[in-house]
């Protein structure tokens, strides 16, 4: 087994190499406005890392997110055009879930992410491994009562102190964790999904209202 994980779902641009025992390579960037800049050269880089080539890879991982559309989207493309050229097959993870992973707490918790418009993606976990609810989008003082007395991990939990005042790392996802959860998993037995995007709201862009057809005389 050898997996490559990577993920775009956030500001983080991180991709990892995993054996099937442990992660071999990796790299993590946090620039929100580059993700697909970062990306392939990052995959060269652990790639090199690991003294390996792409061919050797026997599958992929791709973080769904939630996220927004064109970081999201770098990342999910990616690995579905590797999967193709390799014939490989391609995995979807929450990007929620490998946060939660990296975690590893064994109470109830919460994950939450930036969505920005003052909003954060969410779930709860039960424990590292086990997500019972979400994940949704939401103002953080609409879950305030959710979330209430339950520790936090996560960029958006920063954020918002008000909400989650009881924040632990990791800040960021990392594709090490995506890796060696899905590594985990396999290993189990367990189907993973195929990668299919977690978009929990419209995009930004939007067409304008009133817009006027011009058509040539």
């Amino acid at each position: 087994m050898l997996l490559l994980a990577l993920d775009t779902a956030t500001p983080a641009v991180t991709v990892a190499l995993h054996d099937g025992t442990s992660v071999v390579a990796s790299s993590s960037q946090v620039d929100a406005r580059r993700h697909g800049e970062l990306l392939l050269p990052a995959v060269d880089r652990v790639l090199t890392e690991a003294g390996l080539r792409l061919d050797a890879v026997t599958g992929i991982v791709a973080g769904v997110g939630p996220g927004p559309y064109t970081g999201l989207r770098v990342g999910l493309m990616t690995a579905d055009t590797f999967g193709l050229a390799l014939g490989v097959p391609v995995y979807g993870l929450c990007t929620l879930d490998g946060l939660a992973y990296a975690a590893d707490m064994q109470g109830p918790f919460v994950v939450a992410t930036d969505a920005r418009r003052k909003e954060v993606y969410w779930a709860r976990y039960a424990d590292s491994r086990t997500r019972v609810s979400g994940p949704a989008v939401d103002r953080p003082a609409e879950i305030a009562d959710a979330v209430a007395g339950l520790p936090s991990v996560g960029a958006g939990a920063l954020l918002y102190p008000d909400t989650f005042p009881d924040v632990y790392e990791p800040e960021n996802v990392s594709a090490s964790a995506l890796a060696s959860l899905a590594a985990e998993k396999l290993a189990k037995g367990e189907e993973l999904p195929a990668p299919r995007p977690l978009y929990l709201r419209r995009p930004d862009a939007q067409v304008p209202k009133n817009y006027k057809v011009v058509t040539p005389k």
